[in-house]
Parts: structure tokens; sequence; C-alpha cells
């Protein structure tokens, strides 16, 4: 196929080849993947700039989606590129051939750097709100092999979806600490006053008043950001509450073990120690079933897998796509419904083949860069999650540029009067933050 680039293609082009250090915030669809390797087979072929390139990135989208980017344009069928992931001899096998391309899951580069078989001079690392941690192995290891590298791109479509302290260590990675300090203590005490707390005990940080402006200034010479609604013409989202009531029995339960921490139930006692644990398992709860103390599965009600019945019986024969969160929803969900779970690369092409009417998929698997939007237009949330940046992926699989379909609804099964809502009301929170980094650096093309 013929890359005919749109002119912010083209403008991201030229910005990753005439920056060393470059952030490029792209929105889902907005095809960062052809992006990055048409900057990059210039570099090497071209300019010269660099001669041996490693891409890191969530397992699937190394496996699947950037090898299959390569194959699919003609301007880079000049490009070799290896697959270091599997098992240590196919990692290895990866590595002995010297590709222009190297490219790896995020879970290996702790084991890369270790190897001593770091000889790249440009790294693209694919999806750089995974190096949000900056106690992590794999930060910790790039971080070591950082001055080496000539060249860096961080590629993310969510750079700050837990807030503006993630971007202290993925800005760290890139410029080596120049922007926003070398140590993550002096930027949490330049930007930052502390929030919650307990006597000397810190939780918790909100941002000071003058905090974003001064930290997008800081960012913005090496940063530019897109969005999807400005350059392609998206399909119509729509998105809906499919609201469920508990019955006045299951309401108990469930106040029982918001108030006490303890609910005691027939077959088990089930206790959350802390703050962390009663989210989780309130939102088990509001699912339909818990784990007790011993992991047992304990079925509370059945009323989100009786919504889900209605909606795949409203769908007629559409393709659904499903995301679930607790491994006994995807248990009891199999257990009514004839579901395929959406984890190989055959399932994908099975999906996108139209041979799966109802696909389920965990969005901390299937969230990031799987092409999903031939096989379906309709996404519905069994059960949420808190993070932002999981959300925002799972959906941008069906709502993204080469969807079909006029129409993408994505739906979202809430028990009402439970932690449900408080966890899309938070995601909306959460959404103005990085909204705001997004426009502050938005590239005028």
């Amino acid at each position: 196929m013929n890359f005919k680039p749109h002119d912010y293609q083209a403008y991201a082009i030229e910005y990753i080849k005439a920056h060393s250090i470059a952030a490029i915030l792209l929105d889902m669809g907005l095809g960062k993947t052809v992006i990055s390797l048409t900057a990059m087979a210039d570099l090497l072929f071209d300019s010269f700039e660099v001669h041996k390139i490693l891409v890191i990135g969530p397992l699937r989208v190394a496996r699947d989606s950037w090898p299959m980017e390569v194959s699919k344009w003609e301007h880079l069928k000049h490009l070799t590129y290896a697959v270091a992931v599997g098992t240590l001899a196919e990692r290895k096998a990866a590595l002995a051939k010297n590709a222009d391309i190297t490219i790896i899951n995020r879970e290996n580069v702790d084991w890369l750097v270790e190897s001593g078989n770091f000889d790249f001079d440009m790294v693209v690392i694919d999806e750089l709100s995974s190096f949000k941690n900056h106690t992590a192995k794999r930060f910790k290891a790039l971080q070591k092999v950082r001055p080496k590298v000539k060249r860096i791109v961080g590629l993310t479509g969510t750079p700050s979806s837990n807030g503006l302290m993630d971007l202290w260590s993925e800005f760290r990675l890139l410029d080596m600490g120049e922007r926003l300090g070398r140590f993550i203590s002096h930027y949490r005490d330049a930007f930052f006053l502390p929030d919650k707390r307990n006597g000397q005990q810190v939780f918790s940080y909100k941002p000071r008043p003058y905090a974003e402006e001064e930290i997008y200034r800081r960012i913005s010479d090496i940063t530019i950001s897109m969005k999807c609604t400005d350059h392609l013409k998206m399909p119509e989202l729509i998105t809906s509450q499919y609201e469920v009531m508990l019955s006045e029995d299951e309401r108990g339960q469930y106040e029982s073990l918001k108030t006490e921490l303890v609910l005691t139930v027939s077959d088990g006692e089930i206790t959350a120690a802390n703050a962390a644990a009663l989210t989780n398992k309130l939102s088990q709860l509001a699912n339909g079933a818990i784990y007790d103390d011993e992991k047992n599965i304990i079925e509370i009600h059945s009323r989100k897998l009786d919504a889900l019945e209605d909606i795949i019986e409203s769908a007629n024969g559409n393709p659904i796509l499903v995301a679930y969160w607790f491994k006994h929803d995807l248990e009891r969900i199999r257990k009514r419904f004839d579901v395929r779970e959406i984890k190989t690369s055959k399932d994908i092409t099975d999906w996108n083949s139209g041979k799966i009417p109802v696909a389920l998929i965990h969005p901390a698997s299937a969230g990031h860069g799987l092409n999903l939007q031939s096989g379906g237009s309709t996404l519905v949330w069994f059960g949420l999650t808190w993070s932002l940046e999981l959300y925002q992926q799972t959906n941008a699989r069906l709502w993204q540029q080469g969807q079909t379909a006029g129409t993408v609804v994505i739906q979202h099964i809430i028990a009402k009067g439970t932690i449900d809502e408080r966890v899309l009301k938070a995601l909306s929170k959460k959404e103005l933050t990085q909204n705001a980094l997004i426009d502050a650096v938005k590239a005028e093309v």
C-alpha cells in the first residue's frame, strides 16, 4: 500500500527528524506507528543519522502491530526488523539478526540492558505513559543506558492519565532531567503541595496554582500534540449508561461492606482491610460477585448479566465487544453467553472478519494499539477501570480511523448508587488534566 501522509502526519514526521528528543502526543487513530516508521526510515537511509533503532511497546503491539505496519506500506519494505519477544532463545535470535529496527516488549527492557546487548543509537517508546513509574525496573534500566542514545521519541495519547505527577519520569527519560529536574523530590517540591495526609505521612499531592502552565512551558520545545477530532473525520461517538438497580437485600449487603468493611455471607466472610481494598471489593460487588478471603467466588446478584443479555439481544446479531475487569466477571459471562476472549493474533483476525458475535477483552492486556475497528462498533463496559489511560485506549480500539460504521457506541453498565458512579466521575475529572496538557502543547499544523 502506498503511503500518502495527511498534513498532520507529514508535520509529525518532520518534527521527529528535526528533534533529537521528541514527545509526540498523538490521539488514538492518528497513525503514530507509520509516522514513526517513516521518520525512522529517513533517519536510517536518507540522512544516515542513526544506524540501529530500538522500539519498545506493549507485548501485543510489539508482536503484532509494528511488524504489520512495516509489511503494510510500500515505502517501508526495505526496512529490516526483528521482534525480540517470547523465550530467551527467541529473544537472543532476534538480537542476532542485527536488524535496522529491533522491537521489544517493555517487560524485557531490563533483560536487554542487563544482558549487555544494548547497542542502539535511537529509541522509540510506544506508550511513553507506561514509563511513568520511576521505581519500576524498566524505567531504571532504560535510564541507565539513556546517555548512549542519540535520539529518543516518546509516543502516547495519554501522557498524564493520573495527573501531572506522571510527567516527571516520562520526561526524565526523554531529556535526562533537563526540563523538569533530575529528581522527583525536586519536581514535587517545586510544583505540588501535600493534599491528603495523616500527620507527617502524605498520601497525595495537588498542583500548585501556577504548576500546569509552568510545566507545559518547560516541555513545549520538545513536545507536540494532536487530537484526532482536529484532523480526521471520525465516526460519531455516543456514550451511554445502562443503569441496573440492586434489590433491597443486595443494597443492604453493599452498604454493610461499605460502612463496616465486613460483609457476612452464607458461604464465608469477606473483609476489606483498607480503603484501596474496599473500593476493589465494592466494584466486585457492583458487578455481581465477590471473592472471599480464600479467593472463592461468592455470587451476589446477576443484574449486570441480565443487562448484558438485553444489550446482546437488542444488537440483533451485530458484533459486540465487552470489556471486563475481574476474573469472576469473565467466568460468569462465559457461563451465561457464547463468547470468545480476544487474546491471540487469530482472535484479532477472526473478530475483524466478523466471525465473533460477542468478544471479550481485558483493558490491561488489550488496551494499547490493537486494531479492532473492522469487527464492530459497539463496546460495552461490564466493569470499569480506575485508569483513564486503559479506559481511553480500550475505547479507541473501535473509535478510530478506519471504522466503517458511522457511529460508535460506548455503553457502560452501571449499578446505580454504587462505586460505579464514582469511577465514571473520577475518569471524567482526570481527563480534564490530561486535556489541558494536550491543548497547551497542541501543534499548529
